[in-house]
């Protein structure tokens, strides 16, 4: 059985964790600096990338490519798909308090 998948996002699991516990927390200071519509194109990027290489790993599987397995295609689907979702809520939230503020008496 090949395990290298799930070496792969253990590891990946680990490095994310290791990341925040290191990372200091944000003060209200530090959210002063930060471009909202550079954060958000950012993560619309990410998705994309996600998204891209999702497909690309797909496409090479069911090419037959031998250092491609079906854990790593699959994995990497679920987390396009995931930060898609993700992607879709921060849309939603952001028309709705949109929607709300245009509908706020003057």
């Amino acid at each position: 059985m090949d395990t290298r998948g799930i070496d792969q996002m253990l590891s990946e699991l680990r490095s994310v964790t290791q990341a925040a516990q290191n990372k200091p927390a944000q003060t209200v200071q530090g959210a002063e600096g930060t471009d909202f519509a550079q954060v958000l194109q950012t993560a619309m990027a990410d998705v994309s990338a996600a998204q891209k290489e999702a497909r690309a790993m797909a496409q090479d599987f069911s090419a037959g490519d031998p250092n491609v397995n079906l854990q790593d295609v699959m994995v990497n689907l679920q987390k396009a798909n995931l930060s898609f979702q993700q992607m879709v809520q921060v849309r939603n939230r952001l028309v709705t308090a949109y929607q709300d503020i245009m509908n706020m008496p003057v």
